[in-house]
């Protein structure tokens, strides 16, 4: 096991240099949002050749207050659009929590919470916190939205093309800069070997084309950030290829 002493997903990205890589902001003027869909709010053109998709998805950031609160953040994004005027805030209190303590052995981590169960962790900063995984994700979304929940784990990536073609913006699980995972963890809970990495960040996915993805994130606080499709896919397929949305 690696020593640890960064354990949120947000601190460790605070070191991470953005600049030089295939990370771009396109260049997105800002209006106040109505948090109503409408067919203003998808801009897509589609040639023989491309096909291209970018949802106006308004923009939450997670700090100050919410350190390591990268999902329930990119959750409140989804919301807004859905035309929910839920707070970041009001998301932290209700995400389901996994409370077992964090437990460390000279320096390694030991013990701590399962993030399929529920948020490991302070998501606040104010102690360690990781993060939470798609079913606690999906529980919340049912309780906004009841029976809408989409669960798009586990599908191909060609899958959550479609489901942002029709509307619909996603939550995903990726790293930091967007890459391969390089900061593996694994420890103790309840009998079982949780192993995933720290690096670990969640953004949701606002649109598409041949070549791209389009994010917004909540660590960075920007808009439209486009990415490398088959970089941010590989880096999606190695966080289980978890994704979170409604209908």
């Amino acid at each position: 096991m690696h020593q640890v002493k960064l354990l949120c997903v947000a601190l460790s990205l605070s070191n991470l240099p953005f600049a030089g890589k295939t990370i771009e902001n396109d260049a997105v003027n800002e209006t106040n949002h109505s948090f109503k869909l409408e067919e203003s709010t998808m801009h897509s053109s589609i040639t023989a050749a491309n096909e291209s998709i970018l949802l106006n998805v308004p923009l939450v950031k997670q700090n100050p207050e919410l350190r390591y609160g990268c999902e329930v953040t990119s959750l409140t994004m989804v919301l807004n659009y859905a035309g929910i005027e839920a707070s970041k805030m009001e998301l932290y209190k209700k995400i389901k929590k996994d409370s077992d303590p964090l437990i460390k052995k000279q320096g390694n981590i030991v013990k701590w919470g399962d993030p399929a169960v529920g948020f490991v962790g302070d998501m606040t900063g104010r102690n360690a916190g990781y993060a939470v995984f798609d079913k606690p994700m999906e529980d919340l979304v049912n309780a906004y939205l009841p029976n809408r929940a989409v669960n798009l784990t586990g599908k191909p990536f060609t899958h959550l093309e479609s489901h942002v073609k029709k509307g619909f913006p996603v939550v995903v699980w990726t790293t930091g800069d967007y890459r391969l995972p390089d900061r593996w963890e694994s420890w103790e809970h309840k009998g079982k070997t949780i192993k995933t990495p720290l690096d670990l960040h969640a953004v949701v996915l606002v649109g598409y084309n041949k070549n791209f993805v389009f994010l917004n994130d909540p660590l960075s606080g920007r808009k439209n950030v486009r990415v490398d499709k088959h970089q941010f896919i590989q880096s999606w397929h190695a966080l289980k290829s978890r994704a979170i949305s409604y209908h």
